[in-house]
């Protein structure tokens, strides 16, 4: 195969699947992994691609504007219920204090919840909150502010202010973006605020994140790798990625 065909085929697949991973690239085509690093330089200098540690993310994946949370539902559901129910084989005991960020991967979690399930929560986002209403054993806290209708999720100030105050035993996060260089991202600066606050009052914390999200980023940074502790994601991530988590020091669950 010539350079060209090489780099026409990599360019597809970043078009399709939004990253191409050096070592699963390289394994495919039957050439080294400088060979693919090199290829994926050129098609950066060509505005096709955006390096980043273990392969490339498309322009569009890297750049692309924030969707809203209807839109993002409907995005890898099978991965977030997969997601969701390793996840909850790390709930505290029914003592426990949970914190729950908003997103579609948290939302899912609660959505996974047994029905008889007991123990305090607190979120400020707007759909969790009505999810964990609707169980009669969690004693749910809502952190207030002014509602982003994009994630719908409470931002600002007073939301930060408010999870500064708290320790929560475990607070289960979601993001736009995961990688050992900016450790987790979201494109919204608001957002990121609050999500740093809640990852700084955690005793714990959990990143619910699909195999998409991974080496991909976005504007805004609001927790290093070495604050977080668990990673649970799904069987679309590389073993060159759950490698690189692992000795970064994370615990990584693949659902």
């Amino acid at each position: 195969m010539y350079a060209a065909e090489r780099r026409a085929l990599l360019a597809a697949r970043l078009s399709e699947h939004g990253r191409v991973s050096v070592v699963d690239a390289a394994d495919e085509l039957g050439v080294s992994g400088e060979t693919i690093r090199r290829d994926l330089d050129v098609l950066q200098r060509h505005g096709l691609a955006r390096r980043v540690h273990g392969g490339a993310v498309a322009r569009t994946v890297a750049q692309a504007a924030e969707l809203a949370v209807t839109d993002r539902a409907t995005q890898h559901a099978p991965e977030k219920e997969a997601i969701a129910q390793a996840a909850l084989a790390l709930l505290p005991d029914t003592d426990g204090w949970v914190a729950f960020d908003a997103g579609t991967s948290t939302a899912a979690l609660v959505d996974a919840l047994p029905a008889d399930a007991a123990f305090d929560a607190v979120t400020h986002g707007i759909d969790v909150a009505g999810r964990l209403a609707r169980h009669e054993g969690v004693s749910l806290l809502v952190v207030g502010g002014r509602v982003r209708p994009t994630t719908a999720a409470a931002v600002g100030a007073d939301t930060v202010a408010a999870y500064g105050r708290m320790r929560p035993d475990v607070a289960f996060i979601g993001a736009n973006g995961i990688g050992l260089e900016r450790g987790l991202t979201t494109p919204d600066v608001e957002e990121a605020a609050v999500k740093r606050a809640l990852v700084a009052a955690a005793r714990r914390v959990v990143v619910l994140a699909d195999s998409s999200k991974i080496d991909t980023e976005y504007a805004m940074s609001f927790a290093s790798i070495d604050e977080l502790d668990v990673v649970v994601t799904d069987k679309g991530v590389t073993r060159e990625q759950v490698s690189r988590l692992e000795r970064a020091g994370l615990e990584v669950v693949v659902a």
